[in-house]
């Protein structure tokens, strides 16, 4: 189990179990273990990797996941029962440090859900925790809604999980409705009224429906909390959860009246940020807080100015504190596989020789259409490379679009469907039309288009466009994303991405391995 020191705040990454759970963010196997993978190398203390009954698909995931770990705690959650509990054993029992997290909803509108009284739900809490204590030293405990929940029942149902065995209580803000002094005060409360709580650690979990998310789990730190729970980006369910960066950051940003400490290698938030954003097909916003594209920018000449004179005039940190590198020299059709190399480096993005080989071909394709290929334009070549797998169902192989004033507008396409090409060519209004056409004439399918958008990676008419595409079929949402320096071809391989996604999606839910109700979505 771990222990906390009294400065030591633990940092527990629920990116591939909350963060996946926003609509449309599906990860692939590979992707998860690469997420993982990272999220392990960066120093986070517990990794909640997946839901282990919810899917084979998921149990699959953090069973490897916990295999692989070097570092890191690997956490399961499980719903208070006991087949969900056994099942988050035995996916989690591989990792040298395992623990399983129960969870259920103890305000008075989640008690009606599973129609058990005040009395009943806590004889559940107890038999539900000491099961899992039985088979896992490292037992976490969740009363889902802890922020409505009456403070007399929530003090005694946290007794009732101590005493049972738990060795984290984490305290959810599930639907992001508390507010800072009421997040402190909750902690202290229960610090004050519990017997035992000196003996656990408390955790934070807060939801960012009222744009609140970061400075709750900070108030509840000062408050004495010693775990927060977080997602890289802040992706999450709804407004999403506390953002990683932001409290790790503002911890070290001002460790003076903030005087905590965490494991993370902040040097490596930047890449895995990017990541995120590109598997999950959630873009991250100009705007965003450390990890935004305008985060270190400055246009207004009075701070350009000051910045050029002193940089910490109107910066609070620097760029190479979350690894992003400033130098924004441009590669060109001369460069090399070494420079290449070097330079996803220093970008934080470091490849096996294959992968590595790769990303030099498209780079050279690139180069030979860009004059300058920078630091944008790579990492949205990874990112593209990684985000379109070979080995998938559906493969674009060819397209020649015909368009302009006079219709209608052509696709010629030849598309790979489980290994075997097919050419096809169709119409639409527009070139983007007439090769969704194409795909859906190959691939029919019911799934609505929600949203469709175009970002340039750089400036020129040369740049690269960034492509996000958002579908929804009986339920289902999936996000797809591309890059390319053809528009048309970005947007044709982002909606095959999305229904690439919609077909591991289908295989999620498909009858016999759907268990999401009301209280699947935990905290």
């Amino acid at each position: 189990m771990t222990t906390a020191t009294q400065d030591r705040v633990f940092i527990f990454d629920t990116t591939l179990r909350d963060g996946e759970q926003s609509p449309g963010a599906t990860m692939t196997h590979e992707e998860k273990l690469e997420i993982a993978s990272l999220l392990d190398e960066m120093g986070v203390d517990i990794i909640e990797a997946g839901f282990p009954i919810a899917s084979e698909g998921d149990f699959a995931a953090v069973s490897e996941i916990s295999k692989r770990a070097k570092n890191s705690t690997i956490c399961g959650l499980a719903r208070a029962n006991f087949k969900d509990i056994d099942r988050c054993w035995e996916a989690v029992k591989h990792a040298s440090s395992p623990r399983i997290h129960t969870f259920i909803g103890t305000s008075p509108l989640h008690r009606a859900i599973p129609n058990l009284d005040m009395d009943q739900m806590a004889e559940r809490i107890h038999d539900t925790v000491t099961h899992a204590r039985n088979l896992c030293d490292n037992v976490q405990w969740s009363p889902m809604d802890a922020t409505r929940t009456e403070h007399d029942y929530l003090c005694r149902v946290v007794e009732i999980a101590i005493k049972a065995g738990a060795t984290t209580i984490n305290i959810p803000d599930t639907v992001g409705y508390t507010a800072p002094r009421e997040s402190a005060d909750l902690i202290r409360m229960l610090l004050e009224r519990v017997p035992g709580a000196d003996t656990i650690i408390f955790a934070t979990h807060c939801h960012n429906d009222l744009g609140m998310a970061t400075a709750n789990a900070l108030a509840a730190v000062e408050a004495g909390a010693r775990q927060i729970e977080c997602t890289i980006n802040g992706l999450g369910e709804r407004a999403g959860n506390t953002a990683l960066e932001e409290v790790v950051m503002a911890m070290k940003v001002r460790n003076d009246i903030m005087p905590y400490r965490t494991g993370i290698d902040t040097t490596k938030i930047m890449n895995l940020s990017r990541r995120v954003a590109s598997v999950s097909g959630f873009p991250v916003q100009f705007n965003k807080a450390i990890v935004g594209k305008n985060a270190f920018l400055h246009e207004s000449g009075i701070h350009q100015d000051g910045v050029l004179k002193n940089v910490e005039t109107f910066e609070i940190m620097r760029p190479e504190d979350i690894g992003l590198v400033q130098k924004n020299i441009a590669m060109g059709k001369h460069s090399g596989r070494a420079a290449l190399r070097a330079k996803l480096k220093e970008l934080g993005v470091d490849l096996a020789d294959n992968q590595l080989n790769d990303v030099f071909v498209r780079f050279k394709a690139l180069a030979d259409r860009k004059k300058e290929v920078y630091d944008d334009d790579l990492v949205a070549l990874v990112a593209d490379e990684q985000t379109n797998d070979a080995h998938e169902y559906l493969q674009l192989k060819k397209l020649r679009v015909i368009c302009g004033t006079e219709g209608p507008q052509e696709a010629d396409m030849v598309l790979s469907v489980d290994g075997v090409d097919h050419h096809i060519d169709a119409t639409g209004d527009g070139p983007v039309d007439a090769a969704f056409n194409c795909v859906k004439m190959l691939f029919p399918h019911k799934a609505r288009l929600e949203i469709y958008q175009v970002h340039a990676v750089t400036q020129g008419t040369d740049a690269q466009a960034t492509v996000s595409v958002r579908l929804q079929e009986d339920g289902r949402i999936v996000t797809g994303a591309s890059a390319d320096t053809d528009t048309i071809v970005a947007s044709t391989r982002a909606y095959i991405n999305a229904l690439n996604k919609l077909i591991v999606r289908r295989q999620k839910t498909a009858p016999g391995n759907d268990v999401k109700t009301v209280s699947y979505h935990g905290e």
